[in-house]
């Protein structure tokens, strides 16, 4: 995948549509080769192609959403990586950069991680790490488990922190999800007032979804980059949440 192709990825899953002639216009070529490189990345799962523009695919595949901005994922986990303690026990919730954080744990041997992801599980199959996966309704499209039985399990576990990957942030809503279920996992985890994180790319802030991550409640942790727009980094710092911006060079 070139850097245009990224480019594109990128513009196309923070707005959501975007015409061709637009995309023409920011990647500097022409409409023919933007129209060239959307079947590309249609067939690779990227996004939709409707006429005259591109759409974001609204998918829960976990290997397809750990492609988009993969190098900023990257920094965001190998960070998240570093508030991790030898002998901790972590929740690790589900997600592409929650993903590429269990990768980084996963050659430390003194270290538990529990999740209620299949696929962070699989990942970690052959690895030094202990690793923990809740029981519940099994949603084959996220690869996660969900429900009552999750629930039940998250209340009679115990871990030193959470790392929760979110869907949206808005000013006035706070953090939002996509989907009601999983939305109810993460309000379990919340509710044991252990130390929660939420780890996400900038591009999450500023979109809204139907339903409201743990209202009344905050996280302990913000964990994202430095594209991060000042305004939300203002209204941001007036709650009582710590912010930590992971710089990224703009090659990135």
């Amino acid at each position: 995948m070139n850097s245009r192709h990224q480019h594109i990825i990128q513009l196309v899953n923070e707005r959501g549509h975007v015409s061709v002639s637009e995309l023409a216009q920011v990647t500097g070529v022409s409409e023919v080769t933007v129209r060239q490189d959307l079947n590309v990345l249609e067939r690779e799962h990227f996004l939709r192609r409707v006429h005259g523009s591109a759409v974001a695919l609204e998918s829960d595949d976990v290997s397809a959403r750990m492609r988009t901005r993969y190098p900023v994922k990257k920094k965001l986990a190998e960070f998240a990586a570093t508030l991790v303690n030898e002998g901790e026990a972590v929740f690790i919730e589900g997600g592409s950069t929650n993903a590429l954080l269990a990768r980084e744990l996963a050659g430390r041997n003194n270290i538990t991680i529990i999740t209620v992801s299949h696929y962070i599980a699989h990942l970690l199959r052959d690895t030094d790490c202990e690793v923990i996966i809740l029981g519940g309704l099994y949603q084959k499209s996220s690869e996660s488990v969900v429900g009552p039985l999750t629930r039940y399990c998250i209340q009679h576990l115990n871990f030193h922190k959470a790392f929760i990957g979110v869907d949206g942030w808005h000013p006035d809503a706070g953090f939002t999800g996509r989907d009601m279920l999983r939305c109810d996992v993460v309000d379990a985890v919340i509710a044991k007032n252990t130390h929660t994180i939420a780890l996400t790319d900038s591009s999450k802030f500023g979109q809204l979804h139907p339903y409201s991550l743990a209202p009344g409640n905050t996280f302990n942790q913000i964990v994202t980059d430095s594209g991060l727009a000042v305004h939300y980094r203002e209204r941001l710092a007036e709650q009582p949440t710590r912010l930590d911006i992971v710089e990224i060079p703009e090659s990135d």
